[in-house]
């Protein structure tokens, strides 16, 4: 479906078809996330946020236009991809029969490991030397993120992390139809999961094998230069293996609640901000762009 985008224009447009699909798929999946709990708040939604606090619509904000700015550049990569494999200069093809179902399931896992391990390393490193810490610490600034801080990063770092799009087809046959699913659903979606803000009830803060969106607050919180904690995006067995596991009090939402830290009183002493501000265009015009 989506080597067709490529057949209609050249780079420019492809890349700007991209971005636009983009936008809109950003907008309203963080947006629907966002409008369902953090504008509908209640005391159930906030006993689930792993930050009892709530943040400024300016930092909302931010994050909107840190996310755009990511999307601009990550987007460069899937329109290098495809225009690479319309020109036959990757092994990235459309269709299944070409090479079956078989290898189609296979590719699925390569790229589901191969991808979580890169995004593992690339964002550990983007906590311990100097110049990729100088690039990454932006988007920790978003200290208690939101479902529109998922791709809120400087245009280096996205332009990186889509990376396996344009690599994967080089080295090996890959379905670019599978390829770009696996990145919207498995790494966007689980991504908006991740900065969710809130925790389910399975799997929850203790999993031993999946990271879930406690890991990665915890990682907003308290990952600085030279503390990588949590830097794995699905499985907890990367920072198991390179020894960034947090070990120290757990501060999830379950334990929190079980060590009296959720009360209703404590509910009503939380500011609620008023996010309509966001729909304003004044406030917009107020931006640091």
């Amino acid at each position: 479906m989506l080597c067709e985008i490529s057949i209609w224009g050249n780079f420019i447009t492809t890349w700007m078809a991209l971005s636009l699909i983009a936008f809109v798929v950003l907008l309203f999946s963080s947006g629907t996330i966002f409008y369902r709990y953090y504008v509908n708040i209640t005391y159930e939604k906030w006993l689930k946020k792993s930050n009892p606090k709530y943040p400024s619509p300016e930092s909302i904000r931010m994050e909107i236009i840190m996310m755009t700015k990511g999307m601009l550049s990550a987007t460069l990569c899937p329109s290098i991809a495809l225009h690479l494999s319309q020109q036959r200069m990757s092994q990235g093809y459309c269709g299944v029969n070409e090479y079956g179902w078989k290898y189609l399931v296979l590719s699925f896992f390569i790229i589901w490991i191969g991808t979580d391990f890169f995004e593992f390393f690339y964002h550990r490193i983007g906590h311990t030397i100097d110049y990729c810490w100088n690039v990454h610490k932006s988007h920790h600034q978003f200290y208690n993120p939101t479902p529109f801080a998922v791709i809120a990063d400087e245009y280096t770092d996205q332009f990186v992390r889509a990376l396996p799009l344009v690599i994967l087809p080089i080295i090996m046959p890959i379905n670019m139809d599978l390829l770009f699913f696996e990145f919207a659903i498995f790494f966007y979606g689980y991504g908006v999961y991740l900065h969710w803000g809130h925790e389910l009830d399975y799997p929850d803060a203790h999993h031993p094998i999946i990271n879930t969106s406690f890991q990665h607050y915890l990682h907003h919180a308290v990952s600085i230069k030279n503390k990588p904690y949590h830097t794995g995006f699905f499985f907890k067995l990367w920072d198991q293996l390179f020894g960034s596991i947090y070990d120290q009090k757990c501060f999830c939402v379950k334990c929190e609640v079980k060590n009296g830290n959720r009360t209703h009183e404590q509910y009503l002493k939380v500011d609620k901000p008023d996010y309509s501000v966001l729909l304003n265009i004044n406030f917009w015009k107020k931006a640091k762009f």
